[in-house]
C-alpha cells in the first residue's frame, strides 16, 4: 500500500466520514491506466482491429478513451505512430466538457504534457485556432513533441506566464481549458513523488497560484464563452473553495455544473473539474498571419520536392528564421510580442549545402498514404526504423513517409533498394 501523508490523512478521513474507510483502500490496487484513440488518425473501430493491447473497457465519461492493465504503453509502434495517447482515465473527463467545436478559438492554459490539449484538437478536426500554453520550457518542448506525433496541425505552441498572455489575448476566446498546477494528491499511486512534495503549506500555494490563473483567464474569454477549471487533487481549498471564490470575484461569470471523481467510487484515480460560462463582455479580434515566402530559392526547392513526393498541395506556407511553414487559416500574428512560440506544422527547410529541401518529421506526422508517398512495414520492419536502422524497399529512388497500418512513423530516403532511416536520433527507441 502507498504510505500517505498523515495530514492528508486525518483531512480525508474529516471530510470524507463514513466513506474514508473504502476510499483508503482504493490505494490498495495498482494505479488505473487508460489510453485514448487519435481520431486525428483513425476510427475507433479501426484502432481496435489493429492494436496489439487488450482492452479493458470504454472510459465512460470520455470518447475514444479505454481502460488497460498493461504496462510499457509508450513502447508500442502504434504509440510512436501517434494512434493512441497514454491518459489516466480519470484525467480525460475535463475537456469534454468543454464541448469545443470546429473553428473556434481554443485555448489550453496549462498543457503540458498535452493529454487534454491533444484531446481538444481532435474535437476541433484541424479547424480553428488552438493555443496550448506551458510556461516551463522544457514542458513546453515535451508538449510540442506529443503535438507533433499526434499530428496536430492547427495548434500555436506558447511558453509565457499567464498574465502576459492576458495583455496580449484580451477577450479572444471561445473556450477556454484551465488544469491549474495542484497539489497533485490524485497522482499518489502513480507518481511517488508526488507524495514528499505534498504538504498542507503546498495545497495553500497551490490554491493562490490557481486563483491568479484563472482571474488571468477571465479576462481572455470572450463574451458567452465557456472556461473549464479541472485538478487532480481533491483538496477542498483548490475544488470546491476556489470555485465559489471565483464565482465570487467574477460576477459576470455563472457555474454551470462540477463534477468530482474519486477512485473509491470511479475506476480512475480522481479528478475535479468546474464549467463556467461568461455573460456580457466582447469578443476582439487580432491581426492574423498572412501566408508569405520571401525566399524564392526555398520555396522553388519546397515545390520541386513537394511534386515528386505529396500527392495534395499543402496551403498556407509561410517563412520563418529560413524555415517553410504550413500555417492555419486564421493564426493570430503574434510577432511582436516577446512570446517563445511554435505555429502550424513545420515542413522543413534547405539542406546545409542549400541545394535542396529537407522535409521535416512534423511533416511526416501529418501525412497519410493519399497525401504522399509511403512505404508500408510490417512490425518487425517497424522496429528497426524505430531503432535507427535502413532496410530494403522495393519503391523507386526518393523520400517516403514510412508507414505501418498506413500510419506514419516518420521519413524515409530511398536510395537504389535501400532506405535510408531520417528517423531523427531523439526519438529513436
Amino acid at each position: 500500500m502507498v504510505e500517505l501523508p498523515r495530514d492528508f490523512l486525518s483531512r480525508a478521513e474529516r471530510e470524507l466520514g463514513d466513506e474514508f474507510p473504502a476510499f483508503l483502500k482504493s490505494y490498495e490496487v495498482p494505479p488505473v491506466r487508460g489510453i485514448r484513440v487519435n481520431t486525428l488518425k483513425l476510427s475507433k473501430e479501426e484502432f481496435e482491429k489493429i492494436t496489439p493491447i487488450k482492452l479493458d473497457g470504454e472510459v465512460p465519461w470520455a470518447k475514444d478513451c479505454y481502460y488497460t492493465n498493461e504496462e510499457n504503453l509508450g513502447r508500442h509502434v502504434l504509440h510512436a505512430a501517434g494512434a493512441y495517447y497514454v491518459q489516466e482515465p480519470s484525467a480525460a473527463c475535463a475537456a469534454p466538457e468543454l464541448e469545443v467545436k470546429a473553428g473556434e478559438r481554443v485555448l489550453d492554459l496549462c498543457s503540458a504534457p498535452g493529454g487534454k490539449g491533444t484531446q481538444l484538437a481532435q474535437d476541433m478536426r484541424g479547424a480553428g485556432v488552438l493555443v496550448l500554453n506551458e510556461i516551463i520550457p522544457k514542458r513546453a518542448e515535451i508538449l510540442r513533441s506529443n503535438v507533433e506525433r499526434m499530428g496536430v496541425a492547427n495548434a500555436l505552441i506558447t511558453s509565457c506566464d499567464a498574465q502576459k498572455l492576458s495583455t496580449v489575448f484580451d477577450s479572444y476566446f471561445d473556450k477556454i481549458l484551465v488544469d491549474a498546477p495542484c497539489s497533485g494528491e490524485g497522482m499518489f499511486k502513480k507518481e511517488k513523488a508526488a507524495i514528499p512534495e505534498w504538504s498542507l503549506e503546498s495545497v495553500a500555494l497551490c490554491a493562490r497560484r490557481q486563483e491568479s490563473i484563472l482571474s488571468d483567464a477571465a479576462k481572455m474569454l470572450a463574451a458567452g464563452g465557456r472556461l473549464v477549471y479541472s485538478t487532480c487533487t481533491f483538496s477542498r481549498e483548490e475544488d470546491e473553495l476556489q470555485v465559489s471564490n471565483f464565482i465570487a470575484a467574477h460576477p459576470e461569470f455563472t457555474l454551470i455544473k462540477s463534477k468530482k471523481l474519486m477512485p473509491h467510487k470511479v475506476r480512475g484515480e480522481g479528478h475535479f473539474c468546474a464549467v463556467f460560462e461568461k455573460r456580457g463582455g466582447e469578443r476582439r479580434d487580432l491581426p492574423v498571419i498572412v501566408p508569405q515566402v520571401h525566399d524564392k530559392k526555398l520555396l522553388n526547392s519546397f515545390m520541386e520536392w513537394s511534386a515528386k513526393t505529396l500527392k495534395t498541395e499543402i496551403s498556407g506556407l509561410s517563412m520563418r528564421n529560413k524555415s517553410l511553414y504550413s500555417v492555419s487559416c486564421g493564426t493570430p500574428d503574434l510577432s511582436k510580442y516577446k512570446i517563445p512560440l511554435s505555429y502550424g506544422v513545420y515542413l522543413g527547410g534547405l539542406s546545409a549545402d542549400g541545394k535542396r529541401f529537407e522535409p521535416s518529421h512534423s511533416l511526416a506526422m501529418t501525412l497519410s498514404k493519399e497525401r504522399a508517398n509511403c512505404v508500408e512495414i510490417d512490425e518487425n520492419t517497424a522496429k528497426q526504423y524505430l531503432r535507427g536502422l535502413t532496410f530494403n524497399c522495393d519503391h523507386p529512388d526518393g523520400w517516403r513517409v514510412v508507414t505501418y497500418y498506413g500510419l506514419p512513423l516518420g521519413w524515409c530516403k530511398v536510395v537504389k533498394g535501400v532506405a535510408k532511416n531520417h528517423l531523427p536520433k531523439g526519438l529513436r527507441i
